[in-house]
């Protein structure tokens, strides 16, 4: 059998040896394309291409793109471990021809490669083409020598490939092999999706535009486009190693092998044994699409692709459990993959430590609810054979998914085992109210929202622009357009927003009046100026172009530092960290990487001396425009998902041996420019993605003067806190008749605010050191107060339950028994319980309603006596339920005792009022 490495290589040495450039697979995030949450197709990465958008500066080009398909019309998941063939994660082998050779050379390499050099048998081979393409179906007879009989047409759905609903599109020649033992398999298998008779390549001819009319128009020009499937192509060659007497399986190939036999040691469950084998195929599979995703910058999450990872990682933890696995025990399988993988894809070898560490802790923490969710399950099961339903109601099914985190899909895999079906439709509409009722209103945040530019894409003609902000503030220039308040100049210094830099701000002067300019934006690589008034002059009239000086270069400093920055994350943190979003504005910068752990003390102070090192270096800030290819090939050079990059790239140098990124943003000159650097805020803002934010410069400033004045707030807030103390210690004395400790006013410092005229590392410390020293105090008076009111809160419940007779005296009679209803003061649903019981066993024949607000949350509980239960058949939990609906709460118990929730404490007198109407409404 030909090693799958060996078969990866002959591919690539065929289409090099015909002069197709060998590319590197494009990431399976597609970051820069919404479109899509996953890289699905070799094409993903040449859509612009396609689009007539974007060019290389090749004609002809191969690779091994790195698929996934879990999602969308491509949803192979369910039929993953199932069947032989289908898998979430898969490479695409791929050849394009970009305007240059068309379908005749297409189809006479496919056919050399296939029967020249892997020799695959002719006889067993078939050709797919289009209805209506004659020239495919005539060249499959003239540059092959394929059976005649074994050359079918098909329809659209079959062989007519479409990119959208409109756009590139054109017939496709699909080539499909039998593997039956004796290779006479019968021509109604092809296209049949039998694993028998399967297709190994897709020969895409896009010759045609579909417009919006849905009419198809020629394309000028023409392109080829292709894609094999590795892992089948594999099989079918390790089938024909076996004289095609065992059937086919991508999973007997070295591709899988070497996991199978590790999930196989580690289970001590054998591959040949049936029952397991699905459980193992699964697992090995899954393992791929989990590390190669998280090398590329996913992270499993609740949303979007990171929940796509999340389901199968849970998917695969699952059928763990079906070997008897329930230790974690997924990201062990990682160092097997990047054994086998990691030469042709060197990203997993780079990032394992961080995908093993991100495997892990997402398995231990479902690990924790995934026993648990299962015996939930197999009640429910248990159930439904009571009943003999055979549908899981939705709001079981959704209580999975909230309480025990299964994914529908997952709860669904365990419905069909045990012959059930679920109620999604229920399920789909409980999360839709789960969502409605979580759905925050986004707070302002300040930023300048992004103006929609509307300008006709035939008025913008980018070789006619140029940039000159890299060395100038202000220009003269002329009028290439205006459109109401959008200008475009022939030239400019003003910046337009990309790459997380904000556009630039400034005047405009015209015939000797000034207009603001509010923003700058890009628009198909022409800088479009915003301003803040419309004007009408005609094209070619000269202008001068004034960018707001002191603004730029406040950007310009947190625009190095963020390089910088970047760099300390990835020495401090480790190299798994790369840029996922960023904002650099003038009084700010934003940094947003992936990382499954808050950032400590030691390395935020770690990342921040770093940074400030750099900038004392006084390092000279170098850029250089480079081509593409040579650019990539630096060694520690940085680019970013969601940027596309053209044929000619400008590459930022910080030392070139510490920071060098693809940037086209504006830079100081030298690092000492950007003054001091300082980390003021570290979050998370997804799961598995922190972000950090800091200030430079003027920034540093501001941040010192927020500092004085927080401990300004701090002073104050701990003046009243001292005062409330005493008051709590000279009333808990009424009680106590002791005696209370006296606090000692706490001895503050003056805050000294000329530290504010001078940017140093110490005033900052000291300004700091300020905040820090009246919050430890403003911490402590904090659980002062807490202390003493729980103290005061606990005497006042002795002392309502001592005077409970004289309560009872002013209870309601009402049809021969009393009706008691107190608002208290208590720390706990334990002390409620406990003066309820008191109430119980003194009122007699009675209902008792007490009520109190716990933090800030209402609290409710009710005792009914004895007689009454029987002979009135009134209940606790139902009086109690009523009461609790008044105060935008729930809940209920037993029939002497229970309780309940609200959530509008300011609701609770009048709902107290109301107890003897619901009382008598249940008589």
């Amino acid at each position: 059998m030909k090693p799958s490495r060996e078969i990866r290589n002959d591919f690539f040495k065929f289409f090099e040896e015909r002069g197709h450039r060998i590319v590197p697979s494009a990431p399976v995030i597609p970051h820069g394309d919404p479109t899509l949450l996953f890289t699905n197709a070799g094409m993903n990465q040449f859509k612009d291409v396609f689009l007539g958008e974007g060019k290389r500066d090749y004609t002809r080009a191969a690779d091994t793109q790195k698929c996934i398909r879990v999602s969308g019309k491509h949803n192979d998941l369910e039929e993953v471990g199932r069947d032989t063939y289908h898998h979430t994660f898969f490479e695409m082998l791929g050849n394009w021809s970009f305007g240059d050779y068309y379908k005749r050379e297409a189809i006479q390499w496919a056919w050399e490669l296939l029967t020249g050099v892997w020799k695959l048998p002719k006889k067993r081979l078939w050709a797919t083409v289009f209805t209506t393409d004659d020239e495919a179906f005539d060249l499959w007879k003239e540059v092959t020598d394929i059976d005649p009989s074994h050359i079918l047409r098909f329809g659209e759905k079959e062989n007519f490939w479409e990119m959208g609903d409109t756009g590139p599109c054109g017939p496709c020649s699909e080539i499909h092999m039998d593997l039956t033992p004796e290779g006479n398999a019968p021509s109604n298998l092809v296209n049949a999706d039998d694993q028998r008779v399967i297709e190994i390549w897709n020969l895409v001819f896009i010759q045609n535009n579909r417009n919006e009319k849905g009419d198809l128009e020629p394309l000028p020009a023409k392109h080829v486009d292709t894609g094999m499937g590795f892992e089948r192509v594999c099989a079918a060659l390790e089938c024909m190693s076996h004289d095609f007497k065992k059937p086919p399986s991508n999973y007997d190939t070295d591709v899988f092998t070497p996991l199978i036999s590790a999930i196989s040691e580690m289970s001590g469950k054998s591959y040949k044994a049936e029952k397991d084998q699905i459980a193992i195929r699964v697992i090995a599979d899954h393992i791929r699409a989990l590390t190669f995703a998280i090398a590329d910058g996913a992270i499993p999450s609740n949303e979007g692709r990171g929940y796509v990872l999340r389901r199968i990682l849970r998917r695969a933890a699952r059928f763990g459990r079906n070997l008897d696995m329930h230790d974690p025990f997924i990201s062990r399988l990682v160092d097997v993959l990047v054994q086998t993988m990691g030469d042709v894809f060197p990203e997993i070898k780079e990032q394992q430590a961080h995908i093993e560490r991100i495997i892990k802790s997402e398995e231990e923490g479902f690990n924790a609810t995934l026993d648990r969710g299962l015996e939930i399950f197999n009640d429910i099961v248990e159930r439904m054979n009571k009943t003999g339903e055979k549908i899981i109601p939705g709001y079981d099914v959704f209580k999975l998914y909230d309480t025990y985190g299964f994914p529908l899909d997952l709860t669904a895999l365990l419905a069909r085992e045990r012959g059930l079906a679920i109620d999604e439709e229920g399920f789909t509409k409980l999360m839709t109210e789960q969502r409605e009722r979580s759905r925050d209103v986004k707070k302002e945040t300040g930023e300048h929202s992004k103006t929609i530019i509307t300008i006709d894409n035939s008025l913008l003609k980018p070789d006619k622009f140029t940039f000159t902000g890299y060395a100038n503030f202000d220009s003269y220039s002329r009028v290439l357009h205006i459109d109401q308040n959008l200008l475009i100049l022939e030239q400019s210094p003003f910046y337009a927003e990309a790459g997380g830099q904000v556009g630039d701000t400034g005047e405009i002067q015209i015939n000797g009046e000034t207009y603001r300019v509010i923003d700058t934006q890009k628009k198909e690589d022409v800088n479009i100026h915003i301003l803040e008034r419309p004007v009408e002059i005609p094209a070619g009239r000269e202008v001068t172009a004034r960018v707001d000086k002191q603004r730029r270069i406040d950007i310009q400093r947190n625009h190095s530092a963020t390089h910088l920055v970047h760099e300390a994350l990835r020495q401090v943190l480790g190299t798994h960290v790369h840029q996922q979003g960023s904002l650099v504005a003038p009084d700010r910068l934003r940094f947003d990487f992936p990382h499954f752990s808050k950032i400590t003390p030691e390395e935020l102070r770690d990342i921040e001396q770093m940074v400030n090192e750099k900038i004392k270096e006084s390092i000279t800030v170098e850029d250089e425009i480079l081509q593409f290819d040579e650019a990539r090939k630096i060694s520690n050079v940085k680019m970013f998902f969601g940027e596309k990059y053209g044929d000619r790239v400008r590459v930022v140098f910080i030392d070139e041996k510490f920071s060098v990124e693809f940037c086209g943003g504006t830079h100081v000159p030298r690092t000492d420019d950007i003054g001091l650097f300082k980390i003021v805020y570290e979050s998370s803002i997804a799961s598995g993605v922190r972000r950090i934010e800091a200030v430079t410069g003027d920034g540093i400033k501001r941040y010192i003067k927020e500092q004085l004045k927080h401990a300004e707030e701090l002073e104050t807030d701990i003046t009243k806190k001292f005062e409330e103390t005493a008051a709590l210690q000279e009333e808990l004395a009424q009680y106590t008749q002791e005696k209370q400790p006296q606090q000692t006013r706490p001895s503050l410092g003056d805050i000294d605010t000329s530290i504010v005229d001078s940017i140093t590392q110490m005033n900052i410390q000291k300004a700091e050191s300020m905040v820090r020293d009246r919050q430890s105090i403003d911490d402590e008076l904090s659980q002062a107060v807490r202390d003493l009111r729980k103290q005061l809160t606990k005497h006042k419940s002795r002392a309502t339950i001592q005077h409970i007779d004289n309560y009872l005296e002013e209870a309601v009679s009402l049809n021969g028994f009393k009706l008691l209803t107190l608002q208290l003061e208590v720390n706990s649903m334990d002390e409620m319980k406990t003066i309820g019981d008191s109430v119980r066993a003194k009122i007699g024949s009675g209902i008792g309603l007490l009520g109190a607000v716990v933090n800030n949350k209402v609290q409710l509980l009710c005792v009914v006596t004895d007689d009454l239960i029987k002979e009135r058949k009134l209940q606790a939990g139902k009086i109690v339920g009523e009461v609790a609906k008044l105060v935008d709460g729930g809940g209920g118990g037993r029939p002497h005792l229970a309780t309940a929730g609200g959530r509008n404490p300011e609701k609770l007198p009048k709902a107290l009022q109301e107890v003897r109407k619901i009382v008598e409404a249940m008589l």
